[in-house]
């Protein structure tokens, strides 16, 4: 995708503002970390950061948040009280509402306000204003269920000094909240998990009046100015530093904050967990790193701010583009979280110290506990505590707030095709030709912005692209997609009624002074669709209607793009803080949410450009924020050609599935740069493995198109590219499974295998699904050898020869790994979905036979898995319109029934349940089978008939595993049973 590229047009926009309008394309270096702020740059994160050193490096410190005893009620699962904040040494006080609310879930939320802030507007500059109170609107984006109280939950035990609440299944989870100074421990089991302001590190900004300092007494005639002593100068530091209280400058561009400090923090401690995990998005290790200094760690706190971070850096705890405040702590077999609601900036301290009972006992028996030290400019203080005790816990309760990933449509987990850009209608054209000539299955091409006129969005170039239906339909012809890019950026143009109704209707941000904001992106002098607005959003999906964007068909799919928002001449190429949006809410209070925001206009927009649309719809966004996974895809960004960035990709894509959003992936080949012919090889390798599977360029970079790699690259990256199709049936599985309940779809090894402490900092190898396929992309230059770490006693086997696998629980394990191959093994015990016949594209597999595969576990006669297919793009599946089945090998019988344990002959069948019953399990290869089932016949039975099969068995030989295929020939949506005799 374009972000802001070198020689390119974000350069122009910059040589159009900063001299004349000007049409010269120029080069440029890459961003670098300074273009964007540390801590010490950000007055509330340098305030925090400040009064924390002081906390913890005064040993006399006491909060000074205490909870009114007498305020404290306790009904059908939620206390509520009044915390009092002193603000000074007269005593003086702040009353912030408490609540702490116990869910039928078992997760518990601590909510902070503020009493004194009453509601109301701030008169600005020309009669414009902005909202008073603390921004609570957040919980409207992002939560969609799960916030039943628990009725359950009851006091165990409270007095004057605490009270403690027992909730969650079997009262198993504990919070016992402390009055002075306030404190919530959450316990599990009776053992302390999670502990709020441990540290006494809470730190709510209260509302005060602006009061302009007085003017410095006037200076007598001949007198000199005296010069402040050394212990004058000496800073008290307790003393708040008012500096950046009412307006703070970085670069060239000055925040006026009407408002004034409005800050929210916490200390949120994990006691006993060594590793904390999620918080995307960054380009550093699964494992969060410590953030205070150190060997190998980072000097400032993980940030996060959604910005267009070109050719972003790695192994950094710098913003990128999108956020996702939840945060997982893992030891062996305990796994608990926290997700801290507030879409404002914010930035996570992260520290480790040991902890021991016995002081004489120099480590033994100690324990680590991580501390986390939470800062957001503004919004209330809300977080949510999840006790786990497992990573799956962790996932599902997550998404029973949030939501989980929508359920694509199968093209869109196929292989998608894309530069920045396809020049015209005869080069797409010529691509989606050469992909068939070249035997490369493919399901998606895709547009970047040079096919509008002029980045006018909802427009052709008519020279390029005349004729744009024309070019849909030779997809469709192939059951291919197309992709274009819509960005929230509107040219400010005359003759271009979009941007002449958007102003006219007052749809767009507004800026400090509640005029429309005018910034520069592609298209020079822009405004910006403020898709927090209900009109705004009823506006924008009627752009998308057939006969408004004319050239788009049933196939033409989205991309939003730039939606952090990136603006190019803005403070950190983004919108300033001080801009204002529906509701009077400063840009400030929803910076994060602004790109779910638009993602979500665009989604519904895409779900209703036709009466009765009933397909799923497809949009791709670079910005997201929890809850956006409920509408789509995203990508992790401008990465760089660069054999580093490919490593990096894999614990950033896990990451992403962890945190809620799994339906994501990176840039294959690398945005920025030319990959050499091995790379892109690999990458081709890697990405096959990514949920979201795209291969993208930058419009410096030379084309790539995998067809153009040349011999051997050419043949090895299509044979990436059927594999990848080739398991389809097990991806959509996944991604079932994912919708279902929020289940990552690629998997690291804690979160599988959550008792092997060994685990826990391995992010380089991943599990598939429940399919049991462990890959280990090759993420190193000439690498041609992978070590797997193996992470139980199961046999494994190797993916393409079936070779048995000698391993050993816990230890690592060498795989041959040639160019010509991706290491991937087959774990026993599991059965899984393929389609083997070779296919241009995901439609065009629509009816055709499946495979399954039997790896037999290690006690040589069990294995088990699942299957769910439907027809792959309607709604039709929440009417029951689906297949899923689950297979188990007993011994020496195989069976198929239905997954949910329906009475399938009852569902009334619409067109495609009918069809479908005429797609076959063509065959099983059985993996692992014993000598006894050579030359077998077996006894299929499904549907009252019974028929025979012969067993084809190969022995094992040169480590190979011994396997049998069976020809069953048995509908995919029915049971049978296969025995062999």
């Amino acid at each position: 995708m374009p972000a802001a590229g070198p020689m390119s047009g974000k350069w122009t926009a910059y040589l159009c503002l900063f001299s004349t309008l000007s049409a010269v394309f120029t080069p440029a270096l890459a961003v670098k970390e300074h273009d964007f702020k540390k801590c010490v740059q950000s007055g509330f994160c340098k305030r925090n950061r400040a009064f924390a050193d002081h906390a913890l490096g005064t040993s006399s410190w006491e909060s000074p948040y205490n909870v009114l005893p007498e305020s404290g009620t306790f009904k059908d699962g939620q206390f509520q009280a009044t915390i009092l904040k002193t603000i000074n040494d007269k005593g003086e006080t702040v009353r912030l509402p408490l609540t702490v609310s116990f869910l039928e879930s078992g997760t518990a939320r601590v909510t902070v306000d503020e009493e004194k802030r009453q509601k109301g507007e701030i008169e600005l500059r020309h009669g414009s204003k902005a909202r008073k109170e603390r921004y609570n609107e957040a919980e409207q984006w992002v939560i969609v269920g799960g916030l039943g109280l628990d009725k359950e939950a009851k006091v165990a035990s409270q007095d004057k000094t605490q009270i403690t609440v027992q909730y969650g299944p079997s009262s198993k989870f504990e919070a016992v909240i402390r009055f002075s100074p306030f404190t919530v421990d959450f316990k599990r089991d009776g053992s302390s998990q999670i502990k709020l302001n441990d540290r006494g590190l809470l730190n709510v900004e209260h509302w005060r009046p602006k009061i302009e300092p007085p003017p410095p007494p006037e200076k007598k005639e001949g007198e000199e100015e005296k010069e402040e002593t050394p212990e004058e100068k000496k800073e008290d530091p307790s003393k708040e530093d008012e500096s950046t209280w009412w307006d703070e400058s970085f670069g060239t561009n000055t925040d006026t904050k009407p408002r004034g400090p409005e800050a929210v923090a916490l200390d949120i401690s994990f006691v006993g967990y060594d590793h904390v995990y999620g918080i995307p998005s960054h380009a550093g290790p699964l494992a969060l790193k410590q953030t205070r200094g150190g060997e190998g760690n980072y000097e400032d706190p993980y940030r996060l701010y959604n910005a267009d971070v070109f050719e972003y850096i790695l192994d950094s705890p710098m913003t990128l583009y999108g956020a996702i405040p939840f945060m997982q702590a893992h030891r062996k077999d305990s796994s608990v979280g926290v997700f801290w609601l507030n879409a404002a900036e914010t930035w996570i301290d992260i520290t480790k110290a040991k902890d021991s009972k016995n002081p004489l006992s120099l480590g033994i028996g100690s324990k680590t506990n991580t501390h986390t030290h939470w800062i957001s400019e503004s919004g209330l203080l809300d977080v949510f505590v999840l006790l786990g005790p497992t990573p799956h816990d962790l996932t599902e309760k997550y998404a029973e707030l949030t939501g989980t990933t929508a359920m694509p449509q199968e093209f869109a987990i196929g292989y998608h095709q894309c530069r920045w850009n396809y020049n015209s209608e005869e080069d797409v054209k010529d691509v989606d030709a050469k992909m068939d000539k070249f035997k490369m299955p493919y399901d998606v091409i895709w547009l970047d912005i040079e096919y509008t006129d002029e980045k006018k969005y909802f427009t052709w170039d008519s020279h390029s692209f005349p004729d744009p239906i024309s070019m849909g339909k030779q997809l469709e012809s192939h059951g291919r997609k197309l992709v274009t890019i819509i960005d929230p950026h509107i040219k400010n143009v005359d003759n271009y009624p979009v941007v002449a109704e958007m102003k006219a209707k007052e749809l767009a941000v507004k800026n400090k002074d509640g005029n429309i904001f005018e910034g520069w992106c592609w298209p020079g002098s822009s405004h910006w669709i403020d898709a927090f607005s209900p009109a705004a959003r009823e506006w924008w999906a009627s752009l998308f209607k057939y006969d408004s964007f004319k050239g788009t068909m049933e196939n033409t799919w989205i991309w939003n793009d730039m939606n952090e928002p990136s603006v190019f001449n803005g403070p950190e190429t983004t919108m300033p803080k001080d801009n204002l949006h529906y509701g009077n809410w400063e840009h400030r209070d929803v910076h994060n949410l602004n790109g779910m925001t638009f993602h979500n206009a665009t989604h519904h927009a895409v779900k209703s450009r036709k009466a009765g649309e009933l397909k799923r719809p497809f949009v791709l966004t670079r910005a997201f924020f929890a809850g956006s996974q409920r509408v789509g895809a995203m990508w992790t960004g401008d990465n760089q050609a660069a054999w580093d960035h490919l490593k990096a990709s894999i614990p950033m894509v896990l990451s992403q599935g962890i945190a809620g959003f799994p339906f994501s992936g990176a840039d294959v080949g690398g945005f920025f740069g030319n990959p050499g012919k091995e790379l892109l090889t690999r990458w081709y390798q890697a990405g096959a493995f990514y949920p979201f599977f795209r291969g993208h360029a930058h419009i410096d970079a030379r084309r790539r198109e995998p067809y153009l790699a040349g011999g051997p690259y050419t043949t090895i990256i299509a044979s990436a590219l059927r594999l990848r199709y080739s398991l389809l049936p097990s991806w959509y599985t996944a991604f079932h499974q994912a919708y279902v309940d929020g289940t990552p779809i690629i998997r690291p090894m804690f979160y599988t295998h959550p008792s092997e402490e060994a685990g826990l900092d391995i992010d380089d190898q991943f599990f598939v699904g429940n399919t049991g396929l462990l890959v280990k992309p090759v993420t190193d230059e000439n690498r041609v050898m992978v070590d797997f770490w193996i992470p139980d006693d199961e046999v494994y086997y190797d993916y393409f020869t079936y070779e048995i696998i000698p391993t050993s629980k816990g230890k690592r394990v060498n795989l041959d790994a040639p160019l010509e191959k991706i290491p991937v093994l087959m774990q026993g015990g599991h059965i899984f979905a393929r389609r083997d016949r070779p296919r241009r594209s995901s439609a065009l597999m629509k009816w055709d036979d499946y495979t399954l595969v039997v790896t037999i576990g290690k006690d040589g006669k069990s294995a088990q898995g699942d299957l769910y297919v439907d027809d792959g793009e309607s709604y039709d599946f929440e009417k029951g319109q689906y297949i899923h089945r689950k297979f188990v090998l007993d011994g020496k019988t195989i069976s198929s029934s239905d997954a949910e344990g329906r009475d399938v002959k009852s569902i009334k069948k619409g067109d495609w349940l009918k069809r479908a019953q005429g797609i076959l399990v063509d065959k099983i290869v059985v993996v692992g089978a014993p000598s006894s089932w050579a030359d077998k016949e077996v006894t299929v039975e499904s549907e009252g008939k019974t028929w025979t099969a012969k067993v084809d068995y190969t022995a094992a030989a040169n480590g190979r595993a011994a396997f049998a295929i069976i020809k069953v020939k048995a509908s995919i949506a029915a049971d049978w049973k296969v025995v062999v005799a």
